[in-house]
């Protein structure tokens, strides 16, 4: 997709320089799909992430197949993956049945889920809030022995489909004691998508008071609302420079209804490179990524800066017929 529009640059002061981009789309993009793909499907899209030059991947999940039947091959795709020098596979474990189940198939780093609600807690992973928490703590420090390093995440950070809204001082709670663990990063999680910049500002601002260091925070959106490049801004603008995003915008969450797909990577980049942030990411070769698993999957490529290169082109290929006849 060479020779195709990309973001004008006008960069902004204050901003961080550089931003990583965690590519969720094989995990969280894939996990609430009734399309079970194929291994070697998985596989290619994983490679095709990584030529683009994603060098921080979330891959599968070591959950019980009964809980998610897209994962049930999650030893046979990590086998078959070929991952590039200084690039991240990681995986993501339930508890420590899961973690041993990873580290089997050569994972090298995890990521633990705990909650900010007790309903998601409950429905999502099968225990109390608290007691996600001190699972996760187990986990990580299982890891930690074995030399893996583990990323956190808090979900419904900013909304809970059950009960409205979160206090954020659970999310700081959760947020802090994931990081006192061990966790090299903490996701504060939009999972249903509710959050707008000011209750962003709010939050993040409220966990980098507990004092977890802005480096060791990263933020997962979803676009529901159509807020989720808004609260990206807002989160850069107080130092956050890890973003979670799945290419075409692909997944949900599997028990939120309501929420739609994560922030789409293609959308994200865009955004930053505009803004001239660096991410290390090509973002032609991000959007044929798109549009290869949509026409694998027989659906539309969901997201806007994949539509229009795809649009444009087509119009590079296809000829103008304007006047023709005159």
């Amino acid at each position: 997709m060479s020779g195709l529009p990309q973001p004008r640059m006008e960069p902004v002061d204050g901003l961080p320089t550089r931003v990583r981009v965690y590519e969720v789309a094989p995990r969280d993009g894939l996990q609430a799909e009734t399309d079970i793909l194929p291994t070697a499907v998985k596989a290619e899209l994983c490679r095709r992430l990584y030529e683009a030059g994603s060098r921080d991947l979330e891959v599968t999940s070591f959950v019980p197949a009964t809980w998610i039947p897209q994962f049930a091959d999650a030893e046979r795709l990590v086998a078959g993956l070929d991952v590039p020098t200084g690039a991240r596979a990681v995986g993501l474990v339930p508890n420590l049945r899961g973690l041993h189940r990873a580290i089997d198939a050569g994972v090298r780093e995890v990521s633990v889920v705990v909650s900010a609600s007790e309903s998601f807690a409950r429905a999502n992973l099968n225990t109390s809030r608290e007691g996600a928490v001190e699972r996760a703590e187990e986990v990580v420090a299982a890891a930690t022995a074995a030399g893996v390093p583990v990323r956190g995440y808090v979900s419904m950070a900013f909304g809970d489909p059950w009960e409205g809204a979160v206090d954020p001082a659970t999310v700081v709670e959760a947020a802090a004691r994931l990081h006192r663990a061990g966790c090299s990063t903490v996701a504060v999680s939009d999972t249903i998508g509710v959050g707008t910049p000011g209750l962003t500002t709010r939050v993040v601002r409220d966990v980098l008071a507990a004092g977890i260091p802005v480096e060791a925070v990263a933020l997962h959106l979803h676009d529901t609302y159509g807020q989720g490049l808004a609260n990206v801004y807002a989160a850069l603008s107080l130092g956050v420079a890890e973003f979670d995003s799945s290419v075409g915008g692909l997944g949900r969450c599997p028990y939120a209804k309501g929420a739609t797909g994560n922030l789409a990577t293609e959308d994200l980049v865009w955004m930053l490179h505009g803004l001239g942030i660096e991410t290390g990411l090509d973002l032609g070769a991000l959007a044929a990524t798109t549009a290869w698993l949509a026409r694998v999957r027989g659906v539309a490529a969901p997201s806007n800066v994949a539509t229009a290169l795809a649009a444009a082109a087509s119009a590079v290929d296809t000829p103008s017929t304007a006047g023709a006849g005159r």
